[in-house]
């Protein structure tokens, strides 16, 4: 199975400027419509713009415009270095929501908003010698 995670952004070029910036990487795919970034062999990230899925979708749903103010989802992405990620993403535009701690489930992790209000979380897993010394407390 290979999972594509769509986010509805309401400037591609700005959010694919922006993930590219964040991932370090440039996207796979980048047509009008759709930006993707391949996260892994089974997982890609793409990029929509809202207009796009109300041409598929229309009255059906919501614009997504109109709950730009809420998180409409969380990106929740397992790294080797969460600093890193989260620092190019501040630096790139997103806005902190949690620096980076170490917790509870074992992951040093660190959050933040992007342009659009989706949540990033960048973790990266702990140690043993950390993860034993949160179960205890």
């Amino acid at each position: 199975m290979k999972a594509h995670f769509i986010l509805y952004v309401s400037d591609q070029q700005r959010s694919t400027t922006f993930y590219s910036a964040v991932l370090a990487e440039p996207p796979t795919l980048n047509v009008p419509g759709m930006s993707e970034f391949t996260l892994s062999d089974s997982s890609i990230l793409g990029l929509m713009p809202e207009s796009g899925i109300m041409k598929l979708l229309g009255k059906a749903i919501i614009h997504p415009s109109l709950a730009r103010s809420a998180p409409r989802s969380e990106l929740y992405l397992i790294v080797d270095n969460a600093a890193a990620f989260h620092a190019r993403a501040i630096e790139s535009g997103a806005r902190e929501v949690s620096p980076l701690a170490l917790r509870e489930w074992g992951h040093s992790v660190a959050y933040s908003l992007d342009p659009d209000g989706h949540v990033l979380a960048f973790a990266t897993p702990a140690d043993a010698a950390h993860k034993m010394e949160i179960w205890s407390t």
